[in-house]
């Protein structure tokens, strides 16, 4: 069996180290970039010419893509920049075969991961949706949580190769049910943060103005809610390393990205009728975190405008 991996960003090029390290089937890679695929192929893949190559050599191709758009284009084929040579389209469905496997990492709407997976069962062609959640420096260690949507006979073929990214592994149902479980996890994640800025907005106001009366300390107000009862994987990482250091790196999940997630959540509420006001109220602080010139910075950085 040959593994493909197509997308080698942030959280595809550790991912696929970790496969290419830890598996004992070859590993094939492609990215629109040349320098991810020349620091994988020193770390012992294979590099493929193009997304069509991958699927005529691979028997198993994950996907880690930034969204809905690229992850159409990269299955179905088609637009600018998705044309092979000699002119024939570069998506995987247009080069697939019987019996062949795709995995998708991607984080991308609910229905159009259906939409590709029926178009895949037209050709034969298995698909599951793989979203993934934990930070970036999970990827590098291959300690991911990857919550799978799949007929069962699927997962049993991708299980072995998703551990070797992963801590936790979890069918969440049939197909899109991966999706639905990380697009609903990042919503409660993003709203999770915003209150972690607004409790450090007001801890520094009150520091600002009463310090010397309270002798109030920041960082043990933030030590002792970890331990306590507001304590949370969003308050250790994103809140105590994130917002507590005002830091907010460019290679990491960004406002721009967190923005697109947080649609899929609201366009789900509003499909089903749900007044998802707190899902709305964190997207409408992502926005203002963008117009104030801060789209690609890591998305805790909405503590800045507040």
């Amino acid at each position: 069996m040959t593994i493909g991996f197509i997308g080698l960003g942030v959280m595809g090029e550790p991912m696929c180290r970790n496969l290419a390290a830890k598996s004992d089937e070859p590993v094939v890679v492609f990215d629109v970039r040349p320098e991810p695929i020349a620091r994988l192929v020193a770390d012992g893949a294979s590099a493929a010419s193009s997304i069509a190559d991958v699927a005529d050599r691979c028997d198993v191709v994950l996907l880690s893509l930034p969204g809905g758009p690229e992850l159409e284009a990269v299955v179905a084929g088609g637009g600018d920049g998705h044309e092979a040579s000699g002119g024939s389209p570069s998506g995987i469905l247009a080069n697939a075969r019987p019996g062949q496997l795709i995995v998708d990492h991607s984080t991308a709407p609910v229905a159009l991961t259906r939409q590709l997976a029926d178009q895949c069962a037209a050709a034969g062609v298995d698909y599951c949706d793989a979203p993934i959640a934990r930070t970036r420096q999970a990827a590098i260690d291959g300690t991911l949580s990857i919550m799978v949507g799949c007929a069962e006979g699927s997962f049993g073929r991708i299980e072995p190769i998703l551990r070797h990214m992963a801590a936790d592994v979890t069918r969440c149902g049939g197909v899109s049910s991966g999706q639905v479980t990380k697009i609903l996890n990042n919503m409660m994640l993003f709203q999770n943060v915003r209150a972690i800025a607004e409790a450090h907005a007001i801890a520094t106001g009150l520091h600002q103005e009463h310090g010397d009366d309270l002798g109030l300390d920041i960082d043990t107000v933030f030590e002792v809610i970890t331990g306590a009862s507001g304590g949370s994987f969003a308050l250790a990482n994103h809140g105590r390393k994130s917002i507590l250091p005002g830091d907010f790196p460019l290679e990491a999940f960004s406002t721009r990205y967190a923005m697109k997630d947080l649609s899929y959540a609201i366009e789900l509420a509003e499909e089903l009728g749900v007044d998802a006001v707190g899902a709305r109220t964190v997207g409408e602080l992502l926005a203002s975190a963008v117009d104030a010139g801060f789209e690609h910075e890591y998305f805790p950085v909405v503590r800045r405008m507040l």
